[in-house]
């Protein structure tokens, strides 16, 4: 097919997800090698959010490439129940990656399934009902997900499932708490926390679902001491503390999994996306030895047919190989180090720029009407004027690819990226920044 037959053809058969219909124009991709992809009229476009902020070894690995390859050649699928080489070599090698309080892991096929699983665990494991989770979040849109998710793609799923309690973030920007320290905004937001599920009553509670590093929503990372505040609530009531890596796992933060940077150890951690790249589809749940032995006599009502697919869990230990092999952590802090200088630079020459935040190589820059009330440059849940689509498109026209939520432009890119092809997207990040101060400021 040509270029224009792929957009057409797709544009006719397939439905975009999160979008109207009407008006979408897909870019048709002939190839793709490192964080480059190409169109069929040899237009080269950089990938700056690793896609869905999942590609993070790039397009074209090899390694993956040929061990999914391999597994073809032995079978291409077995089902869950029978013992599978890669599956449980996998497993192994997560759970080696994991602190040493845990146990097994339970595939899935992508992240929110993993979600959706570790909300059963934990209410079979604890025989409690209500789910805390946070508004700023996203932990996927199939139903149990959606409602655990926390911002406005949870609507459609309204009225929703019972015992979901949503809490606020520790999103220190925004908050109207003017606070001395990190510190003492972890006091205030565990402290409402507490009270929260005081007010609910612990009994009911069985888990806590957070994004380690929140990610979609505005790359919020937590203050200091919030997670260890997060397990030590978690402790006194005997609630299960689950951390969604989905996003913010496989090296994206610096550290192998984000929770990492945070001196905690879950009792559950959810994961996908970066344990293929996106390469073939697989999730995850890993629980804590004390939630593995409790299922060795009380029954696990958790089944997917395709729970650890041969051929994902081929790709999956080539790409966690990789990630070792490559010094990709290395990696992510050296040049994750030149992002941050970068953004600050940004967000002191740019009236658009309110904030930025940035871990590893997982980056906001958020942008408001003004840096001294922070209102935001479109408003929460809303864009009338399609204001963040046109700046995403005045990046797309300087082939800088990525995307956008509520007020913020994500700069994410694979973890292979180089200090000069970083230096070299960002300078087209600067250049349209510099046009919206001049177009939609003041």
């Amino acid at each position: 097919m040509t270029g224009e037959e792929i957009k057409s053809t797709s544009k006719q058969y397939n439905l975009q997800s999160w979008s109207k219909q009407k008006g979408i124009n897909p870019i048709p991709v002939e190839k793709a090698e490192g964080i480059y992809f190409w169109d069929f009229d040899g237009n080269r476009y950089t990938d700056m959010s690793s896609q869905l902020v999942n590609l993070n070894v790039g397009f074209g690995n090899k390694a993956i490439g040929d061990a999914i390859k391999e597994q073809v050649d032995k079978y291409c699928f077995i089902g869950p129940s029978y013992g599978s080489e890669p599956r449980a070599q996998l497993a192994k090698k997560i759970i080696e990656l994991m602190p040493d309080n845990m146990g097994k892991v339970f595939f899935t096929n992508a992240g929110a399934e993993s979600n959706e699983n570790a909300i059963k665990m934990a209410r079979m494991f604890t025989g409690k009902t209500k789910v805390f989770s946070r508004y700023r979040s996203y932990h996927g849109s199939s139903f149990g997900a959606g409602n655990l998710t926390g911002e406005p793609r949870r609507y459609t799923l309204e009225p929703g499932i019972p015992g979901f309690v949503k809490f606020f973030d520790p999103y220190i920007y925004r908050e109207a708490v003017e606070f001395e320290s990190e510190e003492a905004a972890t006091k205030y937001y565990i402290t409402k926390l507490r009270e929260q599920i005081v007010y609910e009553g612990p009994d009911s509670v069985a888990a806590i679902v957070l994004e380690t590093v929140t990610g979609s929503n505005g790359i919020i990372i937590p203050p200091k001491g919030y997670l260890p505040g997060v397990r030590k609530i978690c402790d006194e009531f005997g609630i299960m503390m689950i951390c969604d890596e989905v996003m913010a796992g496989w090296g994206r933060t610096g550290k192998m999994f984000g929770f990492q940077n945070f001196d905690v150890k879950p009792d559950m951690v959810t994961f996908a996306k970066g344990v293929t790249c996106g390469y073939v589809p697989l999730g995850g749940v890993v629980v804590s030895k004390e939630i593995a032995e409790y299922f060795d006599d009380n029954f696990l009502s958790c089944g997917l047919t395709y729970s650890g697919h041969p051929l994902a869990c081929a790709a999956g230990i080539a790409c966690v190989n990789f990630y070792e092999e490559a010094n990709i952590l290395e990696n992510v802090n050296k040049v994750g180090k030149v992002l941050g200088e970068k953004l600050e630079e940004m967000k002191a020459n740019h009236l658009c720029v309110g904030d930025v935040r940035y871990i590893g190589l997982f980056s906001a820059v958020e942008l408001v009407k003004d840096k001294a009330t922070k209102e935001p440059l479109v408003p929460y849940g809303k864009d009338p004027e399609g204001i963040m689509g046109k700046i995403l498109g005045k990046l797309k026209e300087k082939k800088f690819m990525t995307y956008s939520h509520e007020n913020m432009v994500f700069i994410c890119p694979p973890l292979i990226i180089t200090e000069e092809q970083l230096e070299e997207e960002l300078q087209k990040l600067d250049e349209v920044l510099t046009i919206v101060d001049n177009e939609f400021i003041g």
